[in-house]
Order: C-alpha cells, then structure tokens, then sequence
C-alpha cells in the first residue's frame, strides 16, 4: 500500500465531514475569500467546526442516562492592519459562509481595492499527524458500550471494598 501525505489524507477527511455533506465545495471556500479580499484585507481565514458528544450514566448496574450532541458551525477572520473581525454561525452552509463573509470584509472597506496573489492550488504544507482520523463514537455500538461501563464498575468495585457506588 502507497502511503498517503497525512496532511493530503486530513483534507480529504475534512472535505468529507465539513463540506460535501452540506453542499460546500473548494469553490465555495474560494469564493468567499474572494468575497473578504475584495476591501483592504492582510489576512483571512476560515474556520469549520463539527464536533459530536455521547454520554452514558450507570448506576447500579443500570444504565440511566445518556446523552448525544452536536456541536457545528463555520466562522471567518479577517485583519486588517491592528484590527480583527471575526463572524461566526452555526450553520454550515454557503449562505452562511457568505453572510460571514461579508461581515468580516468591512473591516479593510475603508481602504483601497487590490489584488491578492494565492499560491498554486492543491500545494499543501507537510505537517504530522498528531490525531487519527476515525469516529471514536462509532467504534462501538450501543451494547458494547454498556459492556464497557459495566466492566469499568466491576473493576472499580473490585479494587477496593468501600466503593459503595459508581457513577
């Protein structure tokens, strides 16, 4: 097997759980910054943000709560000069990638217009991989994790008799 440059292997993660699935593209991305680098802007960037939580509570060997969340969203910096604007949403969609955008923009709107040279497109830094790119959520389903919580209880009861309970 090939091995893949991590960083090339982490935007195409990216690109599968922060833009396709809400209709995003490269140009997309692109255009926005075209949208902030229409005033007097030194730097911009984009910022996405996907992150899901699961809880489960034991007690007594019962299982009595649990919990799922979604946290999304996309933002926009841009300087200029000493001054930073920021716009954030949490929804991730061109609208709202745009609307952000636009926001951020009016910061450099008091000076003049220019061009901005971007490098050569698909040019990725090297970096290291410092997370593996996997779904700890889905590596196991519902009853293996009860099992885990169970054994955990077990185990801390084990270890010492005046554990009365574990929560």
């Amino acid at each position: 097997m090939i091995s893949r440059e991590p960083t090339i292997e982490r935007l195409a993660v990216a690109r599968s759980l922060l833009l396709e699935p809400f209709g995003l593209t490269d140009a997309s991305l692109s255009k926005a910054l075209a949208v902030i680098a229409t005033h007097r802007i030194d730097d911009a960037d984009l910022y996405f943000q996907y992150t899901r939580s699961e809880g489960w509570s034991l007690e007594e060997g019962i299982v009595k709560s649990g919990s799922f969340g979604i946290d999304q969203g996309v933002g926009v910096r841009a300087v200029a000069g000493e001054k930073t604007a920021f716009a954030y949403s949490d929804d991730i969609s061109e609208a709202a990638l745009m609307d952000a955008a636009m926001t951020v923009r009016t910061i450099g709107a008091a000076g003049e217009s220019r061009r901005v040279k971007v490098g050569p497109k698909h040019k990725v830094a090297g970096s290291r991989v410092l997370y593996a790119p996997m779904d700890p959520i889905a590596t196991l389903d519902s009853t293996q994790k009860v099992a885990l919580l169970e054994k955990v209880e077990k185990l801390a009861r084990s270890k010492d008799p005046r554990v009365k309970q574990v929560m």
